[in-house]
């Protein structure tokens, strides 16, 4: 039997416990996660490239239930599932907003791969609000993410956040 490879793209900045959720509840679902790490051109990250695949690789240390790979890419997603074998593109779902937009992207992958499935997976109830870019407001405007990220992402972040304000 074939390796099921399942890809989780993003750019994961910061990596949120949103994101984690999914990447444990999709770990399950596939025999190798391949976190995805991009950047988006619509975006300024507060982190680079490389501070963010590091960033997800120390958050997915402790996952053992599969094979999981973080990997930088920056080409056409269908392109990329492809070129690693993939067969299911994971994503998480928020709230209906995110439904629209996945809905859409999931037709134009399906276009151009057939044989390569989208997955959503709803965010746990609790998780729903969290967004990277909401956490990265609230942590400029002094409020406390904790309960959004990890205590290590939250000093990342805070850590970022001095840096930038002197």
């Amino acid at each position: 039997m074939a390796e099921r490879i399942g890809l989780y793209p993003g750019t994961f900045d910061p990596v949120t416990l949103g994101h984690m959720d999914i990447i444990r509840r999709g770990a399950k679902l596939v025999d190798k996660l391949v976190i995805g790490v991009t950047t988006n051109p619509s975006k300024s990250p507060l982190f680079t490239l490389d501070e963010r695949l590091d960033m997800v690789r120390r958050e997915c240390a402790d996952i053992t239930d599969t094979r999981i790979e973080v990997r930088a890419f920056d080409s056409l997603l269908i392109e990329y599932a492809r070129s690693l074998g993939a067969s299911i593109i994971l994503r998480g779902l928020r709230d209906g907003a995110d439904f629209g937009y996945e809905y859409q992207m999931a037709g134009m992958n399906q276009y151009l791969d057939p044989d390569i499935e989208t997955v959503f997976l709803m965010a746990h109830v609790a998780l729903q609000p969290i967004a990277s870019r909401l956490v990265k407001e609230i942590a400029f405007l002094g409020g406390d993410i904790s309960n959004f990220v990890s205590p290590a992402v939250r000093e990342d972040i805070l850590a970022r956040i001095t840096t930038k304000s002197v």
